[in-house]
C-alpha cells in the first residue's frame, strides 16, 4: 500500500483496468456495498402488509356508497424490507454530510446539529400554527427576535417574516414595491423592471408576475453591471432594478451606489436580490447600499436546510420607503406581551399602516428554519457570522487560485464567496463541459453549478462555502486539476463514457426532461398495452 498526493492510501492493482472491472457481472446486481435497489412496487407484494390492523367494531359506513371496491395498488413490505430500501436508496444520494457541495449560487453550507436539536425542542418542534397566540408568547417571542437581528444585519427598518423561500421572499419585495407605485398613483404609468443579464431566473419571473415588463442590462468586461447602459434605461416609467449582489458571477458590484442612487432620482425602487449574502453577512449592510426590498435565504446564509431538507425560509427586509406596504401577519410587542397583527385593518400600534399589501400566504412562515435560523445566529454571535462571510470569500479565493493553473477563470481579479470558471480550458479537447461534469461524479464529487450564469460560455461555477476545511478543498482541487490535465491529454472518449463507477451510468438527460416517466406501470400491463 502507497500514499497518494492527497495523503490517502492507494491499494496496488491486479493490474486488470478499471474499465474491465467495472463489467463484472453478480447474480445480485450489486457491487460489493453498492447495492441495487428495485423499486418498492417491484420488491413488495399486494397481497400482503406489514402491519396487522383489527377489524374496527362498531363501524359506521359514512362513505355514502362510495366504498373502494378494488386493490389501492401500493406494496406490501414487512418493516425490515422498508428501513433496508430507504437506507439503500439514501446511500446512492451526494449529501452535504458526505463531502463539499461545491454547487455556485446555491450555498449548499452545513447543518450544525445543534440547530436540529433546538428544532426539535417541545414547544417548538411540536407547535401547531392554529395554537392561541396566548399559548405561543415564546415561539412569537423567538420570530420577533430574529427579525430584530435580521433587521441589524441588513440595516433596514421592517422585515416580512412569511415568505416561504427566496423565490417567495422576491414576490414579497416586488409586491410591495408594486403596492408603494400604485399608492402614489403610478401604477398604470411604471411598467418597466431592469434585471442585469446574470440575473438569477426567478428574478424576471417574479417581476412578470407582479404584472412589470422586464428589460435586461448588459453586463461590463469586468462582469458586473454596465453602469451607463442601466442609466440609459432609466424613465419615468421605471418601477425599479432588480440587482444580486454579489452577483451571480461571484463578483461584488462596486457601482452598487450609484445604482441605487440613479434608480431612486428616476423615482425606482431598488430590489437586491439577497441570495448571495452569505458572503457579505457582518460585514456590509445592504440599507447602507440603498437597497429598499431584500429577501434573505435563511438555507443559503443561516444554514438550515436547503432543497429537499426544507422546507426553505425567505424573509424580506424592507426600507422605510417600502415598510408601510409590509404583508401581514407580523409580530408586534406591547408591554412584555406579544400579539400577531393578522389583517392590514387591525394595525394600531405606532409605526404601523393600514397601507399592507395584505397577506401573503397562510400562518406566519416556517418556524423550524426560524428556530435554525436564530440557533447560528447566536452560537456564532456577531463576531462569528463575520468570520463565515471571510471565511467564504477566503475559501472561494483559494479555490480560485489552485485551478486557474488548469482551469480558465471567466474574469481577472479576485471574487467573493464563489468562483466562475468558463470552457475555454477545454477548447479542442473533444470534452464539453457537461462531460467534464459526469467525470467528477466517479471521482465522488457532485458536480459544481454548470452553464450558469448564461453570459458565460460553457459556465462552471464553485461555491465551496466557509464550511470547507483546506484539506477538503486541497482534495477537491486535486480531483479537479487532474481532469482538467485529463482532458487536455486526449483522454476525450474517457470523458464521454462518465460515469463509469455511479449506481446509474449516463442518462439521456433531455429525453427524460422533455418525456419524463412519473408513473410506475406493472410489466404485465405494459406489455398488454404493446
Amino acid at each position: 500500500m502507497s500514499m497518494n498526493n492527497q495523503g490517502r492510501p492507494t491499494m496496488p492493482t491486479s493490474g486488470a483496468s478499471d474499465a474491465k472491472e467495472t463489467n463484472v457481472k453478480t447474480f445480485t446486481g450489486n457491487k460489493a456495498l453498492q447495492i441495487e435497489e428495485a423499486l418498492s412496487f417491484e420488491i413488495g407484494s399486494y397481497q400482503q402488509t406489514g402491519v396487522d390492523l383489527p377489524e374496527p367494531k362498531a363501524r359506521t359506513n359514512r362513505l355514502g356508497g362510495l366504498d373502494r371496491n378494488t386493490d389501492i395498488g401500493l406494496p406490501g413490505l414487512s418493516e425490515p424490507e422498508t428501513m433496508r430500501h430507504f437506507v439503500r436508496l439514501s446511500q446512492k444520494n451526494y449529501a452535504i454530510d458526505m463531502g463539499p457541495f461545491p454547487l455556485g449560487s446555491c450555498t449548499m453550507k452545513h447543518n450544525p446539529r445543534l440547530n436540529e436539536k433546538m428544532a426539535r425542542l417541545p414547544g417548538f418542534g411540536d407547535l401547531h400554527p392554529l395554537t392561541p397566540v396566548a399559548q405561543a408568547q415564546g415561539a412569537l417571542e423567538l420570530i420577533d427576535t430574529l427579525a430584530h437581528w435580521l433587521k441589524e444585519l441588513t440595516g433596514m427598518p421592517a422585515v416580512a417574516m412569511s415568505p416561504k423561500a427566496g423565490a417567495h421572499g422576491e414576490l414579497c419585495g416586488m409586491m410591495a414595491i408594486k403596492a408603494a407605485i400604485v399608492a402614489r398613483g403610478e401604477g398604470d404609468k411604471r411598467v418597466r423592471v431592469l434585471a442585469p443579464e446574470s440575473a438569477h431566473g426567478t428574478n424576471p419571473a417574479t417581476a412578470v408576475q407582479c404584472g412589470f415588463k422586464v428589460e435586461n442590462i448588459p453586463g461590463d468586461k469586468t462582469g458586473r453591471v454596465d453602469l451607463e447602459a442601466m442609466k440609459a434605461k432609466l424613465g419615468d416609467d421605471v418601477a425599479g432594478i432588480m440587482v444580486t449582489n454579489p452577483n451571480t458571477c461571484g463578483l461584488f458590484e462596486r457601482d452598487i451606489r450609484a445604482i441605487a442612487d440613479a434608480v431612486h432620482e428616476a423615482g425606482g425602487y431598488f430590489y437586491c436580490d439577497g441570495a448571495n449574502f452569505n458572503a457579505i453577512a457582518g460585514k456590509v449592510r445592504p440599507g447602507d447600499l440603498g437597497v429598499d426590498a431584500m429577501h434573505i435565504n435563511l438555507h443559503k446564509t443561516f444554514s438550515t436546510p436547503h432543497g429537499g431538507g426544507g422546507p426553505g425560509s425567505g424573509p424580506t427586509v424592507l426600507s422605510e420607503a417600502l415598510a408601510p406596504f409590509a404583508p401581514v401577519p407580523y409580530v408586534v410587542c406591547e408591554d412584555g406581551t406579544y400579539d400577531l397583527v393578522e389583517t392590514r385593518r387591525a394595525a394600531k400600534a405606532e409605526g404601523e399602516s393600514a397601507e399592507s399589501f395584505g397577506r401573503l400566504t397562510a400562518f406566519h412562515g416556517q418556524m423550524g428554519m426560524f428556530v435554525r435560523a436564530l440557533s447560528y445566529m447566536m452560537s456564532h454571535g456577531k463576531d462569528g457570522i463575520a468570520q463565515a462571510s471571510e471565511d467564504a470569500v477566503l475559501n472561494a479565493n483559494y479555490v480560485l487560485a489552485r485551478l486557474k493553473a488548469e482551469m480558465t477563470p471567466a474574469f481577472d481579479g479576485y471574487c467573493m464567496h464563489e468562483a466562475l470558471f468558463d470552457d475555454r480550458f477545454l477548447k479542442d479537447t473533444g470534452v464539453e463541459t457537461v462531460d467534464f461534469a459526469k467525470a467528477m461524479i466517479d471521482e465522488g464529487y457532485h458536480p459544481m453549478t454548470m452553464y450558469f450564469p448564461l453570459v458565460v460560455h460553457g459556465a462552471m461555477l464553485i461555491e465551496p462555502t466557509e464550511s470547507e476545511s483546506k484539506r477538503e478543498l486541497d482534495l477537491f482541487c486535486g480531483a479537479l486539476l487532474s481532469l482538467a490535465k485529463r482532458a487536455k491529454a486526449g483522454e476525450s472518449a474517457a470523458f464521454k463514457a462518465a460515469p463509469v463507477y455511479a449506481p446509474r451510468r449516463r442518462l439521456d438527460e433531455t429525453a427524460a426532461a422533455r418525456h419524463p416517466v412519473l408513473r410506475w406501470t406493472p410489466p404485465q400491463k405494459a406489455e398488454a398495452a404493446e
